[in-house]
């Protein structure tokens, strides 16, 4: 069983066992079908927001960003660019840098100190949430540019040559990375989720349309990035459910602790019932992936109703 065969077994023995959150399976038919004629075309990154088009230069971008692609948790307190989300205004003030000055060297992430961090995003060390944000970042940029100089040397482009064209190899070469690294513990069971390498597959494939560094023959394998938005849009839409407890903490804006059984349940149950929902597609002869309807769901969460109601906060690393 490779590793993202393992994260959809994983995934579906939780949902068999939750008890926190619950999988209204009697409805995943008619959500399908109510969801093909609005599965969103290809995604593409922004290059307002994203910096392609550069070659090598791209690559060493993707994997950069997705190295510090998590703070969900921590979003509230961000200092945020007008009319941007926490994500965007991470990934665009990261494209001003490479605009300006080009990629940072995997000698300059090894290195790099949070309040670097702090002023490439343009954020506040005075604010404790903040900081340790600033902290993460600073950790997860220098383990990637340590695992450059010591794996690759310091190359972008050999860490992903390296997959041979595989986002399962990919995968398994970045969680070598210990913030990479999502995996679970529940009820004396490993649960991978792997939220951040897979999106790096994905985003590279973007980037360069599924063309050299962005080329890979199983792209097909890649689960949803379980985060707390496609969850969020499942339960809203009637597909999950959350006992009263979870709803009420949600709804006050409390966290949910990273790696407890609420938190965990979540994002497994998310994963399977996506799953669920791609067969039943596929017995309407239609065909989509689990990337694909991450995206079509990404983007319903996007849209006021959405917004307007409160999604689960986890700090964490991992998304």
């Amino acid at each position: 069983m490779d590793s993202l065969e393992l994260v959809r077994k994983s995934c579906e023995a939780v949902a068999k066992q939750a008890v926190h959150v619950h999988i209204n399976y009697e409805r995943i038919a008619g959500y399908a079908e109510r969801l093909i004629p609005h599965l969103a075309s290809e995604p593409t990154l922004d290059p307002l927001y994203h910096y392609v088009g550069h070659g090598a230069d791209t690559v060493a971008f993707i994997l950069t960003l997705d190295a510090i692609n998590f703070g969900s948790g921590y979003f509230p307190h961000l200092h945020k660019r007008p009319g941007m989300s926490g994500y965007f205004t991470i990934a665009s003030a990261l494209t001003d840098l490479f605009n300006n000055h080009g990629p940072l060297s995997a000698s300059q992430l090894r290195e790099i100190p949070p309040d670097d961090c702090a002023g490439i995003f343009d954020q506040d060390m005075a604010d404790p949430v903040t900081a340790e944000l600033m902290n993460l970042f600073s950790r997860a940029l220098s383990d990637l540019g340590s695992y450059l100089i010591y794996r690759f040397h310091g190359s972008f482009v050999e860490l992903v040559a390296a997959a041979d064209h595989s986002v399962t190899r990919l995968v398994d070469i970045l969680t070598i990375m210990p913030l990479f690294n999502d995996v679970a513990k529940y009820r004396g069971m490993n649960v991978p989720f792997y939220k951040r390498a897979q999106i790096t597959a994905s985003d590279l494939a973007l980037a360069f349309d599924e063309q050299g560094p962005g080329e890979f023959h199983d792209l097909n394998k890649l689960t949803i990035f379980a985060d707390n938005m496609v969850p969020h849009v499942l339960r809203v839409d009637g597909i999950l459910s959350y006992n009263e407890d979870l709803l009420a903490s949600i709804e006050q804006g409390d966290l949910i602790a990273a790696g407890s059984e609420e938190e965990v349940e979540i994002r497994a149950c998310a994963v399977h019932a996506v799953e669920l929902i791609v067969g039943a597609i596929a017995s309407s002869k239609k065909t989509v992936t689990s990337q694909q309807l991450d995206n079509t769901l990404w983007n319903k969460g996007q849209n006021p109703e959405y917004k307007a109601l409160k999604r689960h906060r986890t700090r964490t690393p991992y998304y």
